[in-house]
């Protein structure tokens, strides 16, 4: 509830205010489905590749990698603090 409240308010102040640059991996924070033409998804790919701006609208190129990055919090929650671990090779 906290996210949305959140999201609410700075989409209702966003015609007044500055530019707010946010990263999330939230589909509180970013739903695809309230995002506004002055808004803007700037998608940072994990394998370093140069950012890209994605459409907010399915079938846009980088779309569905945005998609697959967001989670609701349930999800997140069920996984903080997980560290990916690389077994040793064996020799």
């Amino acid at each position: 509830a906290t996210q949305e409240a959140l999201m609410d308010y700075l989409r209702r102040q966003a015609s007044d205010a500055r530019p707010l640059f946010m990263t999330t991996r939230s589909s509180i924070v970013l739903n695809m489905d309230a995002v506004g033409p002055e808004e803007a998804i700037i998608h940072c790919p994990a394998n370093h590749s140069p950012p890209t701006l994605v459409a907010s609208y399915p079938g846009a190129p980088g779309y569905e990698a945005v998609i697959s990055c967001l989670a609701p919090p349930d999800v997140r929650a069920r996984t903080a603090g997980v560290v990916a671990h690389r077994p040793e090779p064996m020799v």
